[in-house]
């Protein structure tokens, strides 16, 4: 099993945690991650780009003038596509681009971005994070003493004042470990996790 150095939010050592290598020390494969990566942004994407058909457009089905007779064109109702206000033919309409991988896929993607940041020694185990109240400052001083500058924060029960405090400074995102998820983990240089958060999310990805 590997060992990690757990830190307070000073950068001191204070003890230290031993990571399951089911979890932390999986052989990392692209495509898999790939796979998984693309899954969650394809859910994140909107797909609600829509225009209005001839049956949507409001206006009256009668013809406007008779068949023959008039010199004219054909023509039908005033929602024909090729007048000024009518339906549109071939815009986009609402559509869902979600799609889901099997639950076991999801679980190695999931172990292998841990593994990858063991691996690159971009992994930081704290031992808590206590805030009484909203301070960005405090986040920034605990940044600085652990020499971050792009992370993810992977926190355990309850947080807000210190959410609230990382909730306006660039390239830091904080996280419950309920929340846990590979593209996160992959866009974030360091990935930093409190020591009670691990447990449950060994437990999790195991189970």
């Amino acid at each position: 099993m590997a060992v990690v150095d757990v830190l307070n939010v000073y950068g001191e050592k204070v003890s230290e945690k031993l990571l399951a290598d089911a979890i932390f020390n999986v052989e990392i494969r692209s495509p898999v991650l790939h796979e998984v990566v693309k899954m969650q942004l394809a859910k994140k994407r909107s797909g609600t780009a829509s225009v209005k058909r001839r049956s949507d457009v409001k206006g009256s089905g009668k013809k406007l003038y008779r068949q023959k007779g008039t010199g004219r064109a054909r023509r039908g109702d005033i929602k024909s596509p090729i007048l000024r206000g009518g339906g549109c033919v071939f815009g986009p309409s609402i559509r869902d681009y979600s799609y889901s991988l099997p639950k076991k896929v999801k679980r190695l993607a999931m172990k292998m971005a841990l593994s990858s940041k063991l691996k690159e020694q971009n992994l930081i185990v704290l031992d808590k994070i206590e805030f009484d109240e909203i301070k960005t400052k405090r986040v920034v001083n605990i940044l600085d003493a652990l020499n971050i500058k792009k992370g993810l924060f992977i926190v355990d029960g309850e947080l807000d004042n210190f959410v609230m405090s990382a909730k306006n400074i660039k390239n830091i995102k904080v996280l419950k470990q309920e929340g846990l998820n590979v593209y996160d983990v992959l866009k974030y240089s360091n990935l930093i996790m409190l020591e009670s958060s691990i447990d449950k999310i060994e437990g999790r990805l195991q189970a």
